[in-house]
């Protein structure tokens, strides 16, 4: 159980690291991932080996999720009076990931395959890759990019809403939530409670909007951009 060991002894201590220098670079999250990398890499470890010695870890990702649904039951009251705009929000924010998306994508020279399997990067892993397969996407690509978008979110998300003066928990939260997952998500609670439990709200809600929509959307993206 040595990798198990090593990761969460690099994970405490880039949090530990983080806590001293306020930088988004120093995301705790981001640097166990490259530290873990590198030693991988260097060490020879097949990654079916990494994996199996920290499954742990793996398994309680699904009742951390669960535990998400704590902080939105304090919400609940919020979340009432605003859920035409938390709604209107993530149906917006979802409808634009993936349209810019494929849309980068594709000015970028993607073929179809590939920008199927970069459209569903915003939401949580389980779901972007049931809907890259719907849309004729490869489930490894889309997971990859989920990795990327989440850590993207995570590290400049909070800077890129300072830069643009966004205030409100309710608009911080969903906008996370939206564009960067679970990942994103965990900052949101490192930031402020409330804005993680909207991030969590917004979360699932454009989990499902996507995979509802992708098999919809795809077709008319790929008309829109002369791929059809």
């Amino acid at each position: 159980m040595i990798w198990l060991v090593a990761t969460l002894v690099c994970f405490y201590s880039a949090r530990y690291l983080a806590m001293k220098i306020k930088s988004p670079f120093f995301n705790p999250l981001l640097i166990t991932l490259i530290v873990m990398i590198v030693a991988l890499k260097w060490l020879a470890v097949p990654y079916q080996t990494y994996f199996a010695q920290n499954e742990v870890i793996n398994y309680l990702l699904g009742p951390a999720v669960v535990a998400l649904a704590f902080p939105l039951y304090q919400q609940i009251g919020l979340i009432r009076s605003k859920w035409k705009t938390i709604l209107t929000s993530c149906f917006v924010g979802s409808v634009l990931s993936m349209t810019f998306g494929t849309a980068i994508a594709f000015s970028m020279g993607a073929d179809a395959q590939l920008a199927a399997s970069i459209l569903p990067k915003s939401i949580t892993t389980p779901l972007a890759m049931a809907a890259s397969q719907q849309i004729g996407g490869i489930p490894a690509i889309t997971s990859a990019m989920v990795i990327i978008v989440g850590l993207f979110g995570a590290v400049l998300g909070y800077p890129i809403m300072k830069l643009f003066r966004v205030k409100h928990p309710l608009a911080k939260g969903l906008s996370i939530g939206t564009v960067s997952h679970a990942l994103g998500t965990a900052k949101a609670v490192e930031e402020n409670y409330q804005e993680g439990a909207f991030s969590s709200l917004a979360l699932v809600i454009c989990g499902i909007m996507t995979t509802l929509l992708a098999p919809l959307m795809f077709p008319l993206l790929l008309r829109l951009f002369g791929h059809a």
